[in-house]
C-alpha cells in the first residue's frame, strides 16, 4: 500500500509529465494498430483467396510470431536509429502476424457451400465479399486485432529503450534507480490500458456479431 500511495502522489505531483507520456503511449499504440489493420486485413484476404501466395506469407508471419518484441526493437535500432518512428515500425511488425493470420483463418474457415449458394443466388464476387465473407470472418478478425492491441500496448513500453517515449520511460527509470513507485507509474497504467483494450474489443465483437446469435 505504501508503494501505491507513493505512486499516486508522484502522478499528481508530476501530472504534466505523466499525461505527456500517456499521450505518447496511446498515440503510438493507436497508430501502430491502425496501420497494421489497414495493411494486414487486406493481405489476409488476398492470402485466403490466392493459395499460391499464402504458403510463403503465412510462413513469414508465423516466424515473426516467435521473435520477442524486444528483439524486433533491437533489430530496428541500427536500421532506423532512435525515436518515435522506429518504435512505431517495430510495433507494426509485432502486430502484423496475429491480424494477418486470423484474417486468413477467418476467410478459409467459411464453408464453401455458403459461397456457392450465394453465387447461385446471383451475387457477384464483391457482394459475396462484403455481405457474406466479411461478416462471417469478422469474429476471428476481431480476435486477431484484440490480440495485436494487447501486444502493442504492452510492448510500447519497450519504445523507451530507443527514445520512443511513452509510459515505458517510467518503467525504465524505475528499474534503473530501483524505485518501485516510479516503476508502477508506468506499469499500472499499461496494465489498465491492456485490460481496457481487451474489454473494448470484446464488446465490439459482441456488437458486430449479435445477428449470428439471434
Amino acid at each position: 500500500m505504501e508503494y501505491l500511495k507513493d505512486t499516486v502522489t508522484y502522478i499528481f505531483e508530476n501530472s504534466d509529465r505523466f499525461l505527456e507520456a500517456l499521450q505518447v503511449h496511446l498515440g503510438l499504440s493507436f497508430i501502430a494498430l491502425l496501420i497494421s489493420m489497414l495493411i494486414c486485413i487486406p493481405l489476409g484476404i488476398v492470402c485466403a483467396k490466392k493459395p499460391k501466395f499464402s504458403g510463403l506469407i503465412m510462413n513469414v508471419f508465423n516466424s515473426l510470431r516467435v521473435i520477442p518484441s524486444l528483439a524486433i526493437i533491437v533489430i530496428i535500432l541500427p536500421i532506423m536509429g532512435m525515436g518515435f518512428y522506429p518504435a512505431l515500425i517495430a510495433l507494426i511488425i509485432l502486430a502484423c502476424p496475429p491480424i494477418t493470420i486470423n484474417t486468413f483463418l477467418g476467410f478459409r474457415g467459411i464453408d464453401s457451400s455458403i459461397i456457392e449458394a450465394a453465387s447461385g443466388m446471383g451475387m457477384d464476387s464483391k457482394q459475396i465479399l462484403t455481405k457474406i465473407e466479411i461478416p462471417l470472418a469478422l469474429p476471428v478478425i476481431i480476435a486477431g486485432c484484440r490480440t495485436a492491441a494487447v501486444e502493442i500496448i504492452a510492448s510500447a513500453t519497450l519504445a523507451a529503450f530507443i527514445g520512443g517515449g511513452g509510459l515505458g520511460t517510467f518503467i525504465v527509470n524505475g528499474m534503473g534507480m530501483y524505485n518501485i513507485p516510479l516503476l508502477l507509474v508506468g506499469a499500472l497504467p499499461v496494465a489498465f490500458l491492456a485490460i481496457c483494450s481487451e474489454v473494448c474489443f470484446a464488446a465490439v465483437e459482441r456488437l458486430v456479431t449479435r445477428y449470428q446469435r439471434d
